[in-house]
């Protein structure tokens, strides 16, 4: 049963590290996104990857009032809240690190989100 969990787990972070290494050449800043059994994570990185700009997750104590569990509405109200931010900062485009993590359910619902707010992944 280990082993089969260490193997998902590595091979999630093996397709990270391919889009890793594209959205490094693209020179844009990195909204990258970690998902936890309980909680989603996003940070938004600058365009070299050395320093965290924000990050907004569904653990944040003035979150937690609004957002009960770890399902696609949170995944919406955090991808509009991130959404706002960049607005805020003035920053035109992000390229999408979804970290392996496979495009469909919360990730999806998350981009979708941001998309729908006014920011170009």
């Amino acid at each position: 049963m280990m082993r089969v969990n260490q193997d998902r787990k590595n091979s999630r972070l093996r397709r990270a590290l391919k889009t890793r290494k594209r959205i490094s050449e693209s020179n844009s800043h990195r909204l990258s996104v970690y998902r936890s059994a309980r909680h989603i994570y996003v940070q938004l990185l600058t365009s070299n990857g050395d320093k965290v700009i924000t990050t907004i997750s569904t653990n944040q104590k003035n979150l937690k009032k609004k957002i009960k569990s770890n399902n696609i509405a949170s995944s919406k109200i955090i991808g509009k809240i991130m959404a706002d931010f960049i607005k805020k900062e003035k920053i035109k485009k992000v390229a999408f690190d979804r970290s392996g993590y496979k495009y469909h359910g919360k990730i999806k619902a998350l981009a979708d989100s941001i998309r729908e707010n006014g920011v170009k992944i």
